[in-house]
């Protein structure tokens, strides 16, 4: 049973936002500060990511602790309406994987940056590191593939080389 009236519930459901919040804008303005470009809430790809990165072909998804059942403070269940609440964030928590799985069936590759671990005692390190996967994920691009192994015995690519020196015979 909720302590407030559905009126009062209604006006504060009605001021969270989903787009620009504030650990969305400090991503974007260090992302954007660090040469990055990219586009926010794309709704062609799965899940309308937070910020897409096409060039890296990578979706960041900024996720708030209590919305999506993080296992931080910030993530705990409230003590009012456990079933609810309970049923509503599993249900994000599906929805993620299955947009997660999506992009990556798409080639896309994804990040998901928890709203704690932009606090201020971790968001250098955070952001750094989301600067560092994008860094990787493009130079992936431009990966040698292995080589393949070589025998001797394979005659295949001996076919155009001199013959094979005898040693000691």
């Amino acid at each position: 049973m909720d302590r407030i009236s559905p009126e009062q519930r209604s006006k504060i459901m009605s001021r969270i936002r989903s787009r620009n919040t504030k650990p969305e804008l400090l991503v974007r303005r260090y992302l954007y500060a660090h040469g990055f470009r990219y586009r926010v809430n794309v709704k062609t790809l799965p899940g309308t990511p937070d910020i897409a990165l096409s060039k890296y072909h990578t979706a960041i998804f900024i996720n708030g602790c209590f919305w999506h059942g993080h296992s931080c403070q910030k993530g705990r269940m409230p003590k009012t309406n456990r079933e609810f609440w309970a049923q509503k964030i599993l249900r994000n928590q599906t929805r993620d994987e299955e947009v997660r799985e999506k992009l990556r069936h798409l080639g896309w590759r994804t990040m998901v940056v928890w709203e704690c671990q932009l606090t201020p005692a971790q968001r250098e390190k955070t952001l750094e590191e989301i600067v560092y996967l994008l860094n990787i994920a493009f130079l992936d691009k431009y990966r040698k593939p292995a080589p393949l192994p070589y025998t001797e015995e394979d005659s295949s690519l001996a076919i155009a080389a001199e013959e094979l020196p005898t040693y000691g015979d």
